[in-house]
């Protein structure tokens, strides 16, 4: 059985069984997962993982080391129908690639020590119960900011913990939850 909120969409499927909530430790995907929960701020996941090759394609696959040089490809970007083509947003993915670029650790090792480099364990029994973020996202939040990346809330946060599998929320009765 998997988690109540994933639908009989075969992304959503795929996404939940294989990637969401499980350990990441790759810079690059990291910071996919991140630019990805961004770009789904006041829309819907399924929309953000409909475009996910899209983004990838307009972002270089999320190599960090060539989005932090995009700053002059903006105006193209917002003209990618395959895109979210909301402007804050790619200068915000471009702006963090530049700032994660520039931490003196592996964005792993910045995002990993938040938690002691062990995923948290919620036992929650349905994604209704799930907050849409807590005390840690604030505090994560607050330190992203603070060294300057972008459109990074505490419900951002959240989500990109779940994502990355900082904390473990799949429902108790999941299949996947006790295998993390």
């Amino acid at each position: 059985m998997r988690c109540g909120w994933v639908d009989d969409n075969e992304l959503m499927k795929q996404y939940h069984d294989n990637e969401w909530g499980r350990p990441c430790h790759n810079d690059r995907s990291l910071f996919e997962l991140l630019s990805l929960e961004m770009m789904q701020a006041g829309l819907s996941w399924k929309t953000v993982l409909n475009k996910r090759v899209n983004f990838k394609n307009a972002f270089a696959n999320f190599s960090i080391n060539e989005v932090k040089n995009m700053t002059d490809q903006v105006d193209t970007l917002m003209q990618d129908k395959g895109i979210i083509r909301n402007q804050l947003k790619i200068k915000a993915v471009i702006n963090n690639a530049q700032v994660i670029a520039g931490l003196p650790v592996s964005f792993d090792e910045y995002i990993w020590k938040f938690v002691d480099n062990k995923t948290i364990k919620h036992n929650y029994k349905s994604y209704k119960d799930i907050p849409s973020y807590d005390e840690l996202a604030d505090k994560i939040s607050k330190q992203m900011k603070s060294d300057g990346f972008k459109f990074v809330g505490p419900v951002t946060i959240y989500s990109f913990m779940q994502a990355a599998g900082l904390v473990n929320d799949h429902e108790t009765r999941c299949f996947i939850y006790s295998q993390i």
